[in-house]
């Protein structure tokens, strides 16, 4: 377990995966750099992160991810032409990305799984409890799922996953958790995992969903961890020997998360995120949500 009681402060990301479901797409541009509407995914999470008083944001990558850190890097070309242009609100856009947090990156030279990116931030993260957020989970801002978790964790201590309640025959597509009430509606005492069970053996319905506040003593787990389903070390394996032994790491607890959840993994959910976001958007709800009504009707 920690020795520190220090406020949360650092959030890794990995974005090391291929996004081969996004074929064509993603052969020369990360699957991450997808936009949805007007911004690139990864920026969601970012902003995510900080909303929950995450500040020092460390990102997993591997080839071919350039792109992302220059996302988050300044562009003084492209912002002296938008200056010299009086594009003021542009302008503020293009820098927001760049004063959004402080930025490290670290690669995962071997995609051996979520378990091993994770293990890959040990050196940034030291005896800290740290957050995880995975790109494909975007979490409208008005549920504040990970500030929620964080306040979980510092109260309680050990790690805090977030899950989400999914239909009996989706639930092979999650790590599914073992759950026992506590005193809170939407807080769990977690006693088993299984990553991507048979529905026949999922243990509830209660899915694993992209948000982890963890001890750092699952670094050590980690490295003991060996390749599991999909030949990957996975990160439920090792959240499985927390709940095995509370005294290696404190107990896991779960959030149970009942808001808006994005899933833009998958490229269905991902044209269904866009279409969500952008009918609530302000400045193009109006007019996107009337054409779509029309086009609706038309088809029908």
């Amino acid at each position: 377990m920690t020795e520190s009681n220090a406020r949360i402060s650092k959030a890794v990301v990995p974005a090391a995966g291929l996004g081969t479901r996004f074929l064509p797409a993603t052969k020369a541009t990360p699957k991450e750099m997808l936009p949805v509407v007007d911004k690139p995914a990864i920026q969601y999470v970012v902003e995510e992160a900080v909303a929950a008083g995450l500040s020092d944001v460390l990102m997993v990558t591997g080839r071919n991810k350039r792109p992302l850190e220059d996302h988050f890097d300044r562009n003084y070309e492209l912002e002296q032409a938008l200056s010299r242009k009086g594009d003021e609100a542009r302008l503020a856009r293009v820098q927001e990305s760049s004063d959004l947090a402080t930025m490290h990156y670290v690669r995962q030279g071997d995609p051996r799984g979520l378990g091993h990116a994770v293990l890959c931030a040990a050196p940034h993260v030291g005896n800290e409890p740290f957050a995880v957020l995975l790109g494909d989970d975007l979490i409208d801002p008005r549920d504040p799922l990970l500030a929620r978790m964080v306040d979980v964790q510092e109260r309680e201590g050990g790690s805090v996953i977030a899950l989400m309640e999914v239909a009996p025959e989706q639930i092979h597509l999650y790590g599914s958790a073992a759950v026992e009430t506590t005193g809170e509606d939407d807080v769990v005492r977690v006693t088993g995992l299984v990553e991507k069970p048979d529905p026949a053996d999922a243990p509830s319905d209660y899915a694993v969903i992209g948000r982890y506040v963890l001890d750092p003593s699952i670094f050590g787990i980690l490295r003991q961890t060996e390749p599991g389903r999909g030949g990957e070390i996975q990160l439920t394996d090792a959240l499985q020997k927390l709940t095995e032994d509370e005294k290696v790491g404190g107990p896991v607890h779960g959030v149970v998360f009942k808001g808006r959840r994005y899933d833009t993994g998958d490229r269905g959910d991902y044209l269904r995120a866009i279409v969500r976001l952008a009918c609530e958007r302000e400045d193009l709800g109006p007019d996107f949500r009337a054409w779509l009504r029309s086009y609706v009707t038309e088809e029908m």
